[in-house]
């Protein structure tokens, strides 16, 4: 249920289950995991996330999420895979992010949408605490109240408003692969050290 098509250095990873929502096994959690690691070790030049559909990902599949996937470690190792990675990430939103799929996305350098998407957390209703980088990186890129309007206010903020708030970077018209595609035109002319350099240079100071 998650597709991988590697082109000219660049790693796309599909969730593909939009029968349910793109929602997230832990094999399926497990799988993207992996990915993100792989694409450390043999090379990738940009690594983008999306999914198949209308929704990006409704977050943990609800039998698993009460069966203890909501807690479980995978969610951390994946976002921790991605932002481990020395190359350009991006997620391409091509619907609404919720849950814990908010991870992968918080995780990555750039995040593109296209404008129907929402996104939101309801971690205060279902009685979860967020994965522990989620919210860091959360208040990094909207600050504390913001944070606190998804994190606690459980607010459904739409992809417009998101990106006034900085949490999402572009909102976009055409298929939004495309343009993730596009984006990483200069990382890929770019030798795999400088644009390392660069990346380390931005998260790093």
């Amino acid at each position: 249920m998650i597709d991988l098509t590697v082109e000219n250095g660049v790693w796309t990873a599909t969730i593909n289950r939009p029968d349910k929502a793109n929602s997230l096994t832990t094999a399926m959690l497990g799988e993207l995991a992996d990915i993100a690691a792989r694409a450390g070790t043999e090379g990738a030049r940009a690594l983008i996330l999306t999914g198949t559909g209308r929704v990006f990902s409704a977050g943990a599949d609800l039998e698993e999420a009460h069966a203890g996937l909501a807690t479980n470690p995978v969610w951390e190792r994946l976002s921790g895979a991605i932002a481990a990675l020395p190359c350009l990430t991006v997620a391409a939103l091509n619907g609404t992010v919720a849950g814990g799929a908010m991870g992968m996305v918080l995780a990555c350098d750039l995040r593109i949408s296209v404008a129907g998407a929402k996104v939101f957390y309801p971690v205060m209703r279902l009685g979860f605490l967020p994965q522990p980088s989620d919210v860091p990186r959360l208040v990094r890129l909207i600050g504390p109240a913001r944070a606190s309007m998804i994190l606690m206010a459980g607010q459904k903020i739409d992809a417009p408003e998101a990106q006034a708030w900085g949490l999402i970077d572009r909102v976009v018209e055409e298929d939004v692969t495309t343009v993730a595609h596009s984006l990483a035109t200069d990382a890929l002319a770019a030798s795999p050290d400088h644009a390392s350099a660069i990346k380390r240079m931005i998260w790093t100071g």
